[in-house]
């Protein structure tokens, strides 16, 4: 724990470091692109407004890797079907689409969702809602070789008088995996210090970790979600990213980010 409050102070107290990011990364690769004119015509991001903001919201990250060679008419089915599921009850947010940019992960993942919820109940009443249950089973399920769901509980969302991140805000995702026999006090040492990063980059919008709790997760026990206005002003803090890296590789097995566009509502789902 002394190690890691050390590495922290000393990189959150000097000039952005020179650290490069070492793991591959890179665009979706060229059979995904073909998808990106269909999704921007046709993904669809459905919110549910609050009157007011829980004091704990439950994130729920599912990550897609959709089979080569699919026909683009079927992960718009797959896409539109999910945005749809912001209409059950226990949602409060809903948002479902292609990814942005794969920066590091040991699985080509090339869609995503993200939903928030006030409880973990609410979560459980939706996994097993029979709309979800038959759209995982109808759409998702033939289109897809591979699925990594991450859950955590957050209860310090800065800006958190919004639950809906605006259509057009970047979403950095990192999920780590930390070497075996590290105990609890070094996981909350870690969140702590995940919190802690952000004051040093004014443009995230919000931030959101915790521990994982799915059982869908890989293996992968801290989750973290940066906010940010646009695109711009995520490009412009990649270095917010390597920090991450930098204070934690000692203590990782391995790491995953990915960059996600929120896409905007429509009326029409």
């Amino acid at each position: 724990m002394t190690m890691l409050c050390v590495k922290a102070a000393r990189f959150l107290t000097s000039k952005p470091f020179p650290f490069a990011f070492s793991s591959h990364n890179h665009k979706l690769r060229p059979f995904f692109s073909s998808f990106k004119q269909p999704y921007s015509a046709s993904s669809k991001s459905q919110i549910k407004m609050s009157s007011s903001t829980p004091s704990q919201i439950v994130e729920h990250i599912v990550l897609f890797k959709v089979k080569e060679n699919t026909d683009p008419t079927k992960v718009n089915t797959m896409i539109n079907s999910l945005n749809r599921l912001i209409s059950l009850d226990s949602v409060l947010h809903l948002n479902a689409g292609a990814l942005y940019r794969i920066k590091s992960s040991p699985i080509p993942f090339t869609h995503m969702l993200h939903s928030r919820y006030s409880s973990k109940e609410n979560l459980s009443a939706y996994a097993v809602h029979p709309r979800h249950v038959s759209v995982v089973k109808e759409s998702v399920q033939p289109i897809c070789d591979d699925v990594m769901a991450v859950d955590w509980v957050t209860d310090d969302l800065n800006s958190g008088d919004s639950l809906v991140p605006p259509p057009g805000s970047a979403i950095s995702l990192s999920f780590l995996k930390l070497k075996e026999g590290l105990g609890d006090e070094v996981k909350d040492e870690i969140l702590g210090l995940i919190k802690g990063i952000t004051g040093r980059y004014g443009g995230i919008h919000q931030i959101s970790c915790g521990e994982n709790f799915s059982a869908r997760a890989k293996g992968y026990s801290i989750a973290s979600l940066a906010v940010f206005p646009g695109l711009s002003e995520l490009d412009s803090k990649e270095q917010f990213v390597n920090l991450e890296k930098a204070i934690f590789r000692d203590y990782l097995q391995s790491f995953i980010v990915l960059d996600y566009v929120v896409q905007p509502s429509t009326s029409t789902l």
